[in-house]
């Protein structure tokens, strides 16, 4: 089932502050209360093996110590799928201690999303990754929820990839794409990727001129410092540019730092400043933008 109201999360909630990809003796999914998700999302995880091509000052993965994979079985990834959807809505959850703060939320299960611990779509065959993903939730009576894709998009424009999306264009699905920044400059201090930025802001539109798409960007402070103005123009700007080049953006998801980091001097904006980041990007491209605190 999908749920009509729309909850607020609060990123005080234990269970917000918490979202381990270990869940039990399970391998491929996981369960979290995401803000962004507006209630209980099922995590695909794949990356068990922590590869990912960016190094985000802000990203809670520890990869210093070894993943419990290093790949992907499709057979155990559609057997583990399975039995948590039904834990889900049998109310499995609710009595676990980490979801006893929101039992309530445990029961609908808002999306599915390939996320995890490292980009999803350096898998070589993510295409089949979507598609087993799309049949169980139909077999489950899942049609109806949204399948997601949360990506630093560097990855868009592999042949695998865009089928993927292909499959979950047909299906409830959602591309949440990261941009952090505006400059190349600023997307190396935050993302500390070795991808071009070009790269990413091609594959952004790209991806967003065959359907609507989400950005999703982190804002934070950096040695105390927020984002400088003038690198907020740039990231307007950036919007703009897609935009005019045919892409279409559905919404802006503006966040900050949930959880701790693995740089001290990475930090999180307050509410205020937060609204009023959001407030500069409305101002400046006209976009609708969603803030998570």
């Amino acid at each position: 089932m999908v749920a009509a109201s729309v909850p607020a999360i609060r990123s005080s909630w234990a269970v917000v502050q918490d979202h381990s990809r270990v869940f039990q003796d399970l391998t491929f999914v996981y369960p979290v209360i995401s803000r962004r998700s507006r209630g209980l999302s099922i995590g695909i995880n794949l990356n068990p093996d922590k590869r990912c091509n960016f190094d985000c000052v802000y990203c809670e993965v520890d990869r210093r110590t070894p993943g419990p994979a290093k790949s992907v079985n499709l057979d155990q990834l559609r057997d583990e799928l399975r039995w948590l959807i039904r834990y889900s809505l049998e109310g499995g959850l609710a009595t676990q201690p980490k979801f006893q703060e929101v039992p309530d939320l445990t029961k609908v299960i808002r999306d599915i999303a390939f996320s995890g611990d490292g980009e999803p779509t350096m898998i070589p065959n993510f295409d089949a990754c979507v598609q087993l993903v799309v049949d169980t939730k139909r077999e489950l009576g899942l049609a109806k929820a949204k399948l997601v894709l949360i990506t630093d998009c560097a990855g868009l424009d592999k042949a695998s990839v865009r089928a993927g999306l292909a499959l979950m264009d047909a299906d409830q699905g959602e591309i949440w794409c990261k941009l952090d920044a505006g400059t190349e400059a600023y997307y190396r201090l935050v993302n500390r990727s070795f991808v071009q930025f070009d790269r990413i802001l091609k594959n952004i539109t790209e991806t967003a001129r065959v359907r609507p798409i989400v950005i999703q960007s982190l804002f934070l402070r950096i040695h105390g410092a927020t984002m400088p103005a003038a690198e907020v123009d740039a990231y307007c700007g950036r919007l703009n540019d897609i935009r005019a080049l045919g892409g279409a953006i559905r919404e802006v998801h503006a966040y900050t730092i949930a959880r701790p980091t693995p740089e001290p001097w990475a930090t999180k904006l307050t509410r205020e400043e937060l609204e009023q980041m959001a407030a500069t990007i409305r101002a400046k491209t006209g976009l609708p933008v969603d803030v998570f605190e």
